[in-house]
């Protein structure tokens, strides 16, 4: 298993949280949290596109980045 820290910068420039970057073979897993509450599992690799299965908790919410966004969008819109 490959396992290095990646420094990403934001748009300005300024340094962001580092990413854990790690690599995995279908069927192997990725255990987030103290006691492993967050299951991520990779389901599927086809191509360029991969499968995760992911397991938590149902008061998790677990989101793709494209959903969350108009989530984000939709709460700000109320605020205002």
């Amino acid at each position: 298993m490959d396992i290095y820290v990646q420094k990403n910068q934001d748009m300005d420039g300024r340094w962001k949280n580092r990413m854990l970057v790690l690599s995995r073979k279908k069927n192997e897993k990725i255990l987030i949290g103290k006691n492993g509450e967050i299951e991520i599992m990779i389901i599927e690799i086809r191509g360029d596109k991969v499968r995760v299965g992911i397991q938590a908790d149902k008061d998790v919410p677990i989101h793709r980045e494209e959903v969350y966004d108009i989530i984000k969008k939709e709460a700000e819109e109320k605020d205002t």
